[in-house]
């Protein structure tokens, strides 16, 4: 559960362009935005800032390697880590890069920021042929969490809760990209576990 503060908070959401919800979405929100609405409207947080520095095409390392920009300089109360959809294209050889990169970013974030790691979502059936290995990505990051002993929003477990064995294209926009929809579930699902859910319904 996120500690919220009186004073005004920065939030920074890092990753790659799941993060960044472009294209996909069409138009509507990604589960950032959600997440901002949430907690700069509906919380009362007016002057909250949120900030979302997912970058298309991006994986942990390239994250690590820009760090001053997508997150240092914003001296993160909230840190939002969500990687792993490109990075397990390189199969389970990329994994030890893939772990190191992400407990890299979480060492570096430093004691006062509060850190959310996050499992990637699932993909298609479509998907598996490219990212295959993704299970082991998320398992990753699973460890990474506990180690650090640094909160978790397990995307992959609630999306398997939902869909089972059956293809999860109703949450998709293609193989690996959610669409409106699963973005408003991964929304959810983050705000439930960060103790800040859930979304008011609209009127």
């Amino acid at each position: 559960m996120i500690r919220l503060s009186a004073e005004p908070m920065t939030w920074v959401a890092t990753g790659d362009s799941i993060t960044q919800a472009v294209l996909h979405t069409h138009g509507a929100r990604g589960w950032v935005e959600h997440l901002q609405e949430r907690v700069r409207w509906q919380m009362d947080r007016l002057t909250d800032i949120v900030v979302n520095t997912g970058v298309s095409g991006w994986r942990a390392v390239d994250v690590l390697g820009s760090y001053d920009h997508l997150i240092g300089r914003f001296a993160p109360d909230v840190l939002s880590i969500s990687l792993g959809t490109n990075d397990a294209r390189a199969g389970l050889a990329g994994l030890p890069e893939f772990h190191d990169a992400i407990r890299q970013l979480v060492d570096r974030a430093g004691p006062r920021t509060q850190i959310v790691l996050h499992t990637p979502v699932l993909v298609s059936i479509a998907g598996r042929e490219a990212r295959g290995t993704l299970p082991a990505y998320a398992q990753a990051v699973r460890d990474i969490a506990k180690e650090a002993d640094v909160l978790l929003v397990d995307h992959e477990t609630h999306w398997r809760s939902h869909f089972g064995d059956a293809d999860p294209i109703a949450w998709l926009d293609d193989p690996a990209h959610p669409n409106a929809a699963g973005h408003l579930q991964m929304a959810e699902h983050t705000l439930r576990v960060l103790g800040l859910g859930p979304m008011e319904p609209r009127t």
